[in-house]
């Protein structure tokens, strides 16, 4: 499986941004060891999300790209699906939950998509995206189970360990499992002795349950403000995560927030609440890495400031 992270990182390299490597002297010395931070919000549509959404549609025969792709997704593989679609000249219909945040929304109708509303109860996505599928033959791009988007995912953690080299943990956060899944094959591919820690909210729990029992637990009500992370381990992801992660751990919706926090302050980065989890889990210090080199995998920056901006517009006018 690694090879196919490397033939995927050859495939997409033209296309995606080889995004930034951040350092911060003030987490190292909160954790007492070396932290890299990989800022994925860099890449384009500001999420890892756009590596594998290309990776996949670049691969699809001439007669799928006619007929088009369809997908489900509260934002960012939204937007990442909407772009590769539009770079590779072919229809993207994207079926969003409704509480899915504007800022993606409104992004994802920007690069071209049709957007499909959907409920917000667990499966009222898969229910939408089915009859679209049946009534025009669209494929589906699933936003974490395909095979093509783990492998493209996994290139950004290619890329880190490429730059940095010898890293004792890798941290990433984990939804469906996509980007934790490619993280840890290509981690384990280049560094097999490195440990790979998964971070979830402790909010929505359902991959910690199925890694600790050994069975897929489905995502019922996930009450998390990390909403790229409210979806479900699937087939394949769960396969690679039960071989290849070495524990999951969980945090809570204030240690995300003091993580996003930290990252706005110190390090100047405007990082989403489920791009800020895998710093919260090494802020907790539930694992021990003093005086080790840790990777920290910062999966996407799109969060909506528009209450931000419009609380200062109204003291300017006050």
């Amino acid at each position: 499986m690694f090879d196919k992270i490397e033939e995927a990182y050859d495939r997409i390299k033209k296309y995606v941004n080889k995004t930034p490597v951040m350092t911060s002297t003030t987490l190292n010395e909160k954790i007492s060891g070396k932290c890299f931070l990989k800022c994925e919000s860099f890449q384009k549509i500001g999420a890892f999300k756009f590596r594998g959404a290309l990776n996949t549609l670049l691969q699809l025969s001439e007669e799928d790209k006619k007929k088009g792709v369809v997908t489900h997704s509260s934002g960012n593989h939204a937007q990442a699906l909407a772009l590769a679609a539009k770079i590779v000249g072919i229809k993207a219909v994207i079926v969003m939950p409704e509480n899915a945040p504007k800022v993606k929304v409104n992004a994802t109708k920007g690069y071209g998509a049709e957007i499909v509303v959907c409920g917000s109860k667990p499966g009222d996505r898969e229910a939408a995206v089915e009859p679209l599928i049946e009534k025009h033959g669209y494929t589906l791009v699933h936003p974490s189970n395909d095979w093509t988007i783990i492998q493209g995912a996994g290139t950004a953690a290619y890329e880190l360990i490429k730059e940095v080299g010898e890293l004792d943990y890798v941290f990433a956060p984990v939804g469906g499992g996509g980007f934790l899944s490619g993280t840890a094959i290509a981690t384990k591919g280049l560094l097999p002795n490195s440990k790979v820690i998964a971070v979830e909210p402790r909010n929505a729990n359902d991959a910690y349950r199925s890694f600790k029992e050994g069975r897929i637990f489905p995502s019922v009500d996930p009450k998390t403000i990390a909403d790229g992370l409210r979806t479900q381990l699937g087939s394949n992801t769960f396969k690679v995560i039960r071989e290849k992660v070495d524990d999951i751990i969980l945090v809570s919706e204030e240690e995300i927030v003091d993580a996003m926090q930290f990252l706005w302050e110190h390090m100047k980065l405007v990082i989403e609440p489920s791009g800020a989890v895998s710093l919260a889990g090494v802020l907790s210090k539930q694992i021990s890495i003093k005086n080790k080199r840790v990777g920290i995998m910062i999966s996407g920056g799109n969060i909506d400031l528009t209450d931000f901006f419009n609380h200062i517009r109204s003291t300017i006018r006050n």
